[in-house]
C-alpha cells in the first residue's frame, strides 16, 4: 500500500518541487541582481547560435540586392540619365533666370538717377553685318516710341532710335561707324566728339587738342550739343592717349560705359523735347 502511494505521490512531489525552484529563481531574479551574471554568460553561449542561425537569411538577402537582372539595371541607369540631364537643363535655367534677375535689378536701379520717363525694352534682334551695329527692340510706335529717342542701358548710353515701326523699333548703336555723339569730359568739362570704330568695345575722340586736359581715367558724359542726345549720360571712360609728333589732334580710344553687346533689356528715355517734337509732327 506504501509503495503504491509512494508511485502516486513521486510526479506530484517533482512537480511541487519544480515549482518551488521556479518561484525562488523568479523572486530573486525580481528582488536581487545574483541573476544577472548567469544572464550574461547564457546570452554570451546563445548569441553565436542566434548568428548562426540568421546566415541563410542574410544571404537571401544579400543576394536579393547584390544579383539584379540586366534589363532592369539598364532601365534604371536610362531612367537615372535622363533626370540628371532634366535638372541640369533646369539648373542652366535656373542660372540664366537668376543672371537676367540680376540685370533688371541694376536696370531698375538705373531708372531713379533719371529725370526723365523710361520704358524697358528688350532686344529681339541684332544685325548680321559686323561692321553695322543695329538692334531690333519689342517697342514700337503703339507704345510712343520715336526717331531719335536714346536708349541706355544698365551702365550707360547705348544708342537711339533710327527706324520706327507698329510694334518694333530699330536702334542705332554708339559704336557703330556712322555714328558720332557730343561728349564733355565729367571731371572739367571738356568737349570733343565720340566716334563709332565698329568695334563693340571701342570709341574713339575726334579733334581733341594736344594741350586739352584730359587724362586716362576720364570719364564722358554725353554733352545735350547738337540735340541728339540729352546731356549728362554716361558715354565711355578714356583708356588710352597717343600724342604723335606732327598730329593737330590726340588720337585717344574709349571703353564705354554700356555693355553693347551684351545687354538684353534696356531702357528707351522719354526726353522733353522729344515728346515735344513727336507731338508737333503732323
Amino acid at each position: 500500500m506504501r509503495n503504491v502511494f509512494n508511485k502516486a505521490s513521486s510526479p506530484a512531489r517533482k512537480f511541487l518541487i519544480i515549482a518551488f525552484v521556479a518561484v525562488s529563481f523568479m523572486l530573486i531574479d525580481s528582488f536581487t541582481p545574483w541573476m544577472k551574471p548567469i544572464y550574461s554568460a547564457v546570452d554570451n553561449v546563445v548569441r553565436p547560435i542566434y548568428w548562426l542561425s540568421n546566415i541563410p537569411l542574410r544571404l537571401e538577402a544579400w543576394s536579393e540586392n547584390a544579383v539584379v537582372p540586366r534589363s532592369e539595371l539598364e532601365r534604371n541607369n536610362l531612367r537615372l540619365t535622363k533626370e540628371s540631364l532634366i535638372y541640369h537643363g533646369q539648373l542652366q535655367r535656373m542660372s540664366d533666370l537668376a543672371a537676367e534677375n540680376t540685370r533688371l535689378r541694376r536696370l531698375l536701379n538705373a531708372t531713379e538717377l533719371l529725370v526723365d520717363n523710361v520704358l524697358v525694352t528688350e532686344v529681339i534682334g541684332v544685325s548680321s553685318n559686323p561692321l553695322r551695329h543695329t538692334l531690333t527692340v519689342d517697342r514700337g510706335s503703339d507704345d510712343g516710341v520715336y526717331v531719335g529717342q536714346p536708349l541706355l542701358d544698365a551702365q550707360g548710353l547705348m544708342g537711339q532710335i533710327i527706324d520706327v515701326h507698329t510694334n518694333h523699333s530699330t536702334a542705332l548703336l554708339i559704336t557703330d561707324m556712322s555714328h558720332a555723339l557730343p561728349v564733355q569730359v565729367l571731371r572739367n568739362g571738356v568737349r570733343s566728339i565720340a566716334q563709332g570704330l565698329s568695334d563693340y568695345n571701342l570709341l574713339q575722340l575726334q579733334f581733341v587738342s594736344p594741350t586739352s586736359d584730359v587724362v586716362v581715367g576720364d570719364t564722358l558724359v554725353s554733352s545735350g550739343l547738337g540735340g541728339l542726345y540729352p546731356v549728362g549720360y554716361p558715354v565711355g571712360t578714356i583708356i588710352s592717349i597717343e600724342r604723335n609728333p606732327g598730329d593737330s589732334f590726340l588720337n585717344i580710344q574709349v571703353d564705354p560705359s554700356a555693355e553693347i553687346d551684351r545687354s538684353r533689356h534696356l531702357l528707351l528715355v522719354f526726353t522733353s523735347s522729344g515728346a515735344d517734337s513727336d507731338a508737333a509732327a503732323p
